[in-house]
């Protein structure tokens, strides 16, 4: 069987080709100079697949056949980008165009391991020469600290980078995610990213049982004297709703729905989202609420903002429970923990954490 292309219906010059192995890719053809007299080119802009959808490579197509349209070569110009770009171009472009999705908190984790892992290691390498071993490679090297460092970021600021096989797993899918934006715009034929094994990415399992959060109970009880009441609430909302610590520290009494008992989030990781409250925490809230002399639900001494202290106040109380190394962040693994133990399907215990995807 030959190779044949089915047309867009759309965009004049825009189609699929698709080959005698039945692998298939997007392609836009066009003619340089003006009139038939004009060379034919043929520009592949990438293969079909889920990083790259009919909708996008037709937005891609139109750019490239505008472009010809006005005398330049899309496909000559590309090979010069694809000669040239590097690891470092890509990254900058990827925190240009390929975060408009994310959260800021998020695209600042992304600047950080860009910054600290992915340009100190292939930056200087152009996007053709890296290939699958390249990648091994730099997860090994984030992974045993090739990359620590400790350096001074403003008046009063540090950047201390550790690395270790979870920070490596981590920025090696960051890796796959930046290269993907090469392959949707057909200057790489395939992710390098694909295919390396990465290592488990431990932080996930850690949880406390029912005897050890009655302990952590005791604790915060023992903390409380001394602390700011902001802090050891926190604490608490946090092992009553499994929700992140972001949407809990800056929580607003606006957001708090004790009709229907839930948070109304109006921003979260995963956008808008509701959190529903069992007795504890609606009890916690509504005493704070007799109290309220802030927009905040816990406000810091001044009132003005949110509490900003957790982390200090935090690292007393897990010492006094007797778990040093516990982070904030396993409460919610054990508040899922808790619900699996009791019977409650995955499904139900994803829309309690906000997952939108079950596997999460």
């Amino acid at each position: 069987e030959n190779e044949f292309v089915l047309w867009d219906s759309e965009l004049t010059g825009f189609g699929v080709r698709v080959r005698p192995t039945g692998a298939k890719s997007f392609i836009a053809v066009y003619r340089t100079g003006h009139g038939r007299g004009g060379l034919q080119r043929k520009l592949t802009i990438g293969p079909v697949g889920p990083e790259l959808t009919a909708d996008t490579a037709r937005k891609e197509a139109k750019r490239f056949l505008g472009a010809a349209a006005k005398g330049d070569d899309p496909a000559l110009d590309r090979t010069q980008q694809r000669r040239e770009l590097s690891v470092a171009h890509l990254c900058d472009l990827y925190l240009a165009e390929g975060c408009n999705t994310k959260k800021p908190s998020t695209i600042r984790t992304d600047q950080s391991r860009i910054e600290r892992h992915i340009k100190p290691l292939l930056g200087h390498k152009r996007i053709g020469e890296v290939l699958r071993g390249d990648v091994d490679k730099f997860l090994r090297d984030v992974a045993f600290g090739k990359t620590r460092c400790d350096v001074k970021t403003k008046a009063r600021g540090r950047a201390i980078v550790h690395g270790g096989k979870g920070a490596a797993t981590r920025t090696v899918g960051l890796l796959g995610g930046i290269f993907s934006i090469a392959v949707a715009r057909g200057l790489l034929a395939s992710n390098p990213v694909l295919g390396v094994k990465r290592y488990p990415d431990g932080n996930n399992q850690r949880f406390l049982s029912a005897s050890q959060l009655a302990n952590l109970g005791l604790a915060l009880r023992k903390a409380a004297e001394g602390s700011n009441p902001s802090a050891i609430a926190i604490i608490k909302m946090l092992a009553f709703t499994g929700a992140r610590k972001s949407e809990i520290t800056r929580l607003m009494w606006s957001e708090v729905d004790f009709d229907h008992g839930c948070l109304r989030l109006a921003e979260s990781k995963t956008g808008p989202k509701i959190v529903p409250l069992g007795p504890p925490a609606l009890e916690l809230l509504s005493g704070l609420f007799l109290e309220r002399d802030a927009e905040w639900v816990f406000p810091s001494r001044d009132k003005r903002k949110p509490f900003t202290g957790l982390e200090k106040i935090w690292d007393r109380v897990r010492n006094l429970a007797g778990y040093p190394n516990l982070r904030i962040h396993d409460l919610r693994h054990s508040f899922s923990s808790m619900g699996l133990a009791r019977g409650n399907a995955l499904t139900v215990i994803g829309a309690l954490l906000g997952h939108s995807d079950v596997k999460t």
